[in-house]
């Protein structure tokens, strides 16, 4: 008998966000190189990351939702840095489950309308956080808005707008940027397997003179989550950086839900003419500047951590070095499966145990996963769509390809009428197990380091300002009507309370305001008019 938690509107909107994911998921599969390691067994811990998506993150998502709403859950991060923007949320979260499910259903493990309930629950929890997280834009993902990742409110980019400072090729804060943002690149990939997803990109957003804003994120960088970062990453201060980066004569026309970019002309790391550096998490109210007191404080800071982030990639290289093959696969099997993490961080019901192991119903698989078979079915997923149960009418013309193919089956309709199907994988995760060591109980956050209770309690006890119901509703809409009041005023002035330029400004300025305060006035491309 069919549940009460499904409706035949609710199956239409899921098999349209199906379809649309699945479009995308090509798009960006026939647009992009694949990465390949000589080193992890990336494939295959792909493959063992996704179907752990698939058993795990219907319990996981539902014990979040029962704490915090997600809504809730995109407001409470919008002023911090998380895996949960960006990357993590535009195509991960939901991309990651369906491939599991789609691994699944080719097995003959279940068919395309088991775990319905599921699959409309895990869609429609990504649905409304996306909405609300990217409410400033109105879209969904950044396919939708035409390859655009544009999600700050103005108060934000205003203040990196101000606070950035100049630099041009050749001087030593853009000799020590570069260098920083080679070695903490070179470090996040490592800290994720040799994979992309402890780094992203948003923007652009159009600074005027010829500039675009370039924002970067990095995560999970210092002892936290993941174990092998333990004791390795002592000297590593900050878990989660944001370098905001201004880019002269470079137009970002593609910024895509991978967070790669594309630009007219190339980018080029000599037109990068402005720079910051912030820290935040959970515990912040927005997000704190790190050695942005002068611009010889920036230097120095990005030349210390550079120096860090090197010696510290060398550490880790070590420790992965010392690792069996199924150490290295839950390591890269966890990263990709964990990228949504940090809802239950925002929500302060973080589990080791729901998140660093590997369920025993995906486990089953791994004595397949070996390199070849692993390549060979990531292919196939993504490109060709060879599986059996990618293949539909040959009268069907799929986007991009005109082929009779489809990423992701659709739930069947007829169990509206017939009842015919498994709800769920369960209410709750199965045992898990890792061939890692055990997870050490110190986390690095913007408040010191501690153990994960005391982190749970302090995120349950604190609740940012501008979270606040005061200040929760009010986007840049109502900013533009409402700039003179005096409840936008004390918004910005919320914002603008770390910014060396614009404290106590409040609300009213404009781009060309700001610019006039900004440490990068005069500092421009050549076109001063070129168009975003």
């Amino acid at each position: 008998m069919r549940s009460e938690n499904l409706s035949y509107a609710k199956l239409l909107e899921t098999n349209n966000l199906i379809r649309t994911a699945g479009e995308e998921t090509y798009f960006l599969g026939v647009t992009r190189t694949v990465q390949e390691s000589k080193f992890f067994p990336v494939s295959a811990y792909i493959m063992l990351g996704y179907l752990n998506a698939f058993y795990r993150y219907p319990p996981l998502l539902r014990k979040i939702a029962a704490v915090m709403s997600p809504e809730a859950l995109a407001d409470r991060i919008r002023n911090s840095n998380s895996k949960i923007q960006s990357m993590g949320t535009n195509w991960c979260m939901i991309n990651f489950y369906l491939l599991g499910r789609e691994m699944a259903i080719d097995m003959g493990l279940i068919r395309p309308q088991d775990a319905a309930e599921d699959v409309v629950f895990v869609l429609d929890f990504w649905r409304r956080y996306q909405l609300a997280w990217r409410r400033e834009s109105g879209h969904l993902t950044n396919k939708e808005a035409g390859h655009r990742s544009q999600v700050l409110p103005e108060r934000r980019i205003q203040v990196y707008h101000a606070d950035m400072y100049p630099c041009e090729e050749g001087d030593a804060l853009h000799t020590a940027a570069d260098k920083f943002l080679a070695a903490v690149s070179q470090y996040a990939v490592l800290v994720a397997c040799e994979s992309r997803v402890c780094m992203t990109n948003h923007g652009p957003y159009n600074l005027g003179h010829g500039r675009e804003l370039l924002v970067r994120d990095f995560f999970d960088l210092a002892e936290g989550d993941l174990p092998w970062l333990d004791g390795v990453a002592e000297e590593v201060p900050f878990a989660r950086l944001t370098v905001p980066t201004a880019v002269k004569d470079t137009h970002f026309y593609v910024v895509d839900d991978w967070g790669s970019f594309d630009s007219r002309p190339e980018y080029r790391a000599s037109n990068i003419c402005a720079v910051g550096l912030y820290t935040s998490d959970e515990l912040t109210e927005t997000q704190v500047p790190v050695g942005m007191g002068s611009r010889e404080e920036l230097t120095d800071m990005f030349e210390k951590y550079a120096e860090i982030f090197k010696n510290t990639t060398k550490n880790l290289w070590e420790r992965f070095a010392g690792y069996s093959r199924e150490q290295l696969m839950d390591a890269g099997a966890l990263t990709y499966y964990s990228i949504i993490k940090d809802f239950a961080h925002v929500a302060g019901c973080y589990d080791v145990n729901d998140w660093m192991l590997i369920d025993e119903r995906a486990d089953r698989f791994r004595s397949l996963m070996n390199d070849e078979y692993g390549n060979a079915l990531l292919g196939a997923l993504f490109v060709p769509l060879s599986l059996s149960s990618q293949q539909f009418s040959e009268y069907e013309m799929m986007a991009h390809s005109n082929l009779p193919k489809r990423n992701y089956s659709p739930i069947p309709y007829s169990i509206l009428s017939d009842g015919d199907y498994a709800p769920t994988v369960g209410d709750r995760p199965h045992p898990g197990v890792t061939y890692l060591p055990e997870k050490v109980d110190r986390y690095r956050t913007t408040q010191g380091v501690m153990g994960l209770a005391e982190l749970n309690e302090r995120v349950r006890d604190f609740t940012p300002a501008l979270c606040g119901e005061r200040f929760r509703y009010l986007d840049d809409a109502w900013v533009k009507y409402n700039y003179t009041s005096p409840l936008a005023d004390e918004m910005y002035r919320i914002e603008q309370s770390f910014s060396q330029n614009l404290r106590n400004r409040g609300a009213g300025l404009s781009r060309d305001d700001v610019e006039q305060l900004s440490n990068i006035r005069g500092v421009a491309g050549k076109n001063k008019d070129m168009k975003s």
